[in-house]
């Protein structure tokens, strides 16, 4: 007697097979997700966006640096280390963080142990529903919530909303955005600058170069012996690029100026040597612009020694 497959059966059959090819799909996006496919998935509405390739800047011999930074020496970050077998150092392969008015958000690639990351929510008295953890955070207000996009992706986030990291489990529409080929690199809208009234004294004269910029991205790369910053900010026309571009020009030219009365010479070793060796031009709608930035300026901004 021939078989005959039910209705009910065909239907089930369907489904399983369009799951299937979603689910293919997604995987597949995950292992190729590059960076500005990374940034489709974030907030970008008010927001500080930053990408770090560490597989990068490996072979560079500046990871040793953030590995002898305070953080890195941090208690709380050793215990992490030992029980969920998770170091950035020789694990963390990339990561993009978007600084967002509802929360942090993380797209982390690298070597996870999600057994160990399960058992350590666990022990801290968070907890995880299928494949998405949540757990305390730093604050009251702050639940970090994160679930696997793929073995070696991380999503996630840090936010008074437990459920933020599924923010990131699917990508906005449109094309991908433009972003620098560079290992380290961060970008937000100039109205963030207008916003923050805490900047020193300095970096405001800088700030208010680029607070009317439609977006401002800052990227690093190493250059010979040093670091050097590339300035690209996106303006609304020809004429503003070209204001903008004049505004950080004075900027530095005064900031150099300041540094000469006091009889001193630009120490390269902090903020304002870095940023009295600028040069800026405008072209057409953007202004492009570059600080040389000294090894010695990046053991001390992170507390190397």
């Amino acid at each position: 007697m021939d078989y005959k497959p039910r209705p009910w059966q065909l239907i089930l059959l369907i489904a399983l097979i369009c799951g299937a090819a979603v689910g293919g799909m997604v995987w597949y996006r995950s292992r190729t997700l590059t960076p500005a496919a990374s940034l489709r998935r974030m907030p970008t509405e008010d927001t500080l966006v930053l990408w770090i390739d560490f597989a990068a800047l490996r072979p560079t011999g500046l990871l040793p640096l953030l590995d002898g930074a305070k953080a890195g020496q941090d208690p709380e970050y050793q215990t992490f280390v030992r029980q969920t077998r998770f170091d950035y150092m020789h694990d963390l392969d990339s990561a993009m963080v978007a600084f967002a008015p509802t929360g942090n958000f993380f797209l982390v690639k690298g070597r996870f142990d999600w057994k160990s990351l399960r058992s350590y929510v666990e022990q801290v008295d968070g907890v995880c529903l299928n494949s998405l953890c949540r757990v305390s955070g730093s604050g009251p207000d702050r639940r970090i919530s994160f679930f696997p996009v793929h073995r070696d992706l991380m999503a996630m986030a840090s936010s008074p909303d437990e459920w933020a990291a599924l923010r990131l489990a699917s990508a906005s529409p449109g094309p991908d955005l433009p972003v620098p080929n560079a290992p380290v690199w961060l970008a937000f809208p100039g109205s963030l600058l207008k916003a923050n009234k805490n900047l020193p004294d300095g970096a405001s004269l800088f700030a208010r170069g680029m607070e009317n910029a439609l977006r401002v991205t800052i990227s690093l790369a190493p250059e010979g012996d040093h670091l050097s910053a590339h300035l690209d900010v996106r303006s609304k026309s020809d004429r503003e690029a070209s204001a903008a571009a004049a505004r950080l020009t004075e900027a530095t030219q005064l900031l150099r100026s300041l540094i000469a009365r006091e009889n001193l010479k630009p120490n390269p070793a902090d903020a304002s040597g870095v940023l009295a060796a600028g040069t800026f031009h405008a072209e057409g709608t953007h202004v492009a612009g570059v600080w040389p930035i000294p090894r010695e300026f990046i053991q001390n901004l992170l507390g190397s020694q």
